[in-house]
């Protein structure tokens, strides 16, 4: 079984649009605590190395796009966000990053639980000795 979960959103809609449904506890496996994204991100900048020792996260561009490495400390993935309905799941002892963002990203984060800086692994060779 792999380490990194990516699926797809409902879109629902009509000849007005769509609709991208995201429902806690249904199609993101948690209750979401927190939401929060990212955006204005500049060209060759990249955002995350990081990892979380309890928390859970789902990821989506709900605009533009960026690639997102999985590092699980024994092998790395690599997906792209490319479209609003596309979501990854990032699971607590995943280190993650996100690279090559678009002009007009958005990134938008669902949380299982609040901010918590003590929950935080910034420095890959700790995430590495707590594996």
């Amino acid at each position: 079984m792999s380490f990194v979960n990516t699926f797809n959103l409902k879109v629902l809609g009509d000849e007005r649009g769509q609709l991208v449904v995201v429902e806690g506890g249904r199609n993101v496996p948690f209750d979401i605590k927190r939401v929060y994204y990212l955006t204005g991100t500049q060209q060759g900048v990249s955002r995350g190395f990081h990892a979380h020792k309890k928390l859970e996260q789902v990821a989506v561009c709900v605009s533009g796009s960026c690639r997102m490495l999985m590092d699980n400390g024994q092998e790395q993935r690599e997906f792209m966000l490319d479209s609003p309905d596309k979501a990854i799941l990032i699971s607590k002892m995943v280190w993650h990053e996100m690279h090559d963002f678009s002009e007009n990203c958005v990134l938008l984060v669902l949380a299982d639980d609040y901010y918590d800086e003590s929950d935080y692994i910034r420095d890959y060779d700790a995430f590495k000795l707590l594996l």
